[in-house]
């Protein structure tokens, strides 16, 4: 089963981001945008702006945790918009 590492950016004035994996990504992208995703991202509207395919659940984890606790790399993302390609 692959799993997916995505960044989300939020459509509005102040844009933050969001950073998490799943193994249904439209499903999950549906969910946020429905407000029955994570809690901090209720209420918004949300645009995938990164994602990244990866063979194992554990990869996966490991890859997001990364993400999340690099600020360098999430503005990179974020700023550059690399239009879905990994780093």
């Amino acid at each position: 089963m692959n799993y997916y590492v995505y960044m989300l950016k939020s459509l509005g004035k102040k844009s933050v981001t969001y950073v998490g994996y799943t193994n249904n990504l439209k499903k999950r992208i549906d969910l946020h945008n429905t407000s029955k995703g994570a809690k901090f991202t209720r209420g918004r509207k949300w645009k995938l702006i990164y994602m990244e395919k990866l063979n194992t659940k554990k990869e996966a984890i490991s890859r997001e945790y990364y993400i999340k606790n690099n600020r360098n790399i999430r503005n990179k993302i974020k700023n550059e918009n690399f239009n879905f390609t990994t780093l």
